[in-house]
């Protein structure tokens, strides 16, 4: 409304420009939540927005051994969702990097 108690056309309200670093912490959220309790490191994500789209770069350790391709089919899944749900952007591409993969075993220094 403005001081007369109208309501302004959408066009004279102004925009909302979400940060960069707020959809890449969305992202790693989304992550996070797609592997579930996996191991220690949280997901990295970074994020480059254009023309409200967001393309998605992250970064994942994953549990030893485990399907690395189903898990990284989810983080991209979940990733597009929630970026899209909780910001209204488009997100054409997700690229997820596996950093590390972690095991008991390989923690402690030997694998039988």
């Amino acid at each position: 409304m403005n001081g007369g108690g109208e309501v302004s056309e959408p066009g004279e309200r102004g925009a909302t420009r979400i940060a960069d670093r707020v959809v890449a912490k969305i992202a790693s959220r989304a992550a996070r939540e797609a592997l579930g309790s996996g191991p220690g490191l949280l997901p990295y994500a970074a994020v480059a927005v254009r023309a409200g789209a967001a393309r998605v770069r992250v970064a994942v350790e994953l549990g030893y051994p485990s399907d690395i391709a189903a898990q990284c089919a989810a983080v991209r899944r979940q990733v597009t969702t929630r970026v899209g749900e909780l910001t209204g952007m488009e997100v054409p591409d997700v690229s997820v990097t596996v950093e590390r993969l972690s095991s008991p075993q390989l923690d402690r220094g030997h694998v039988r």
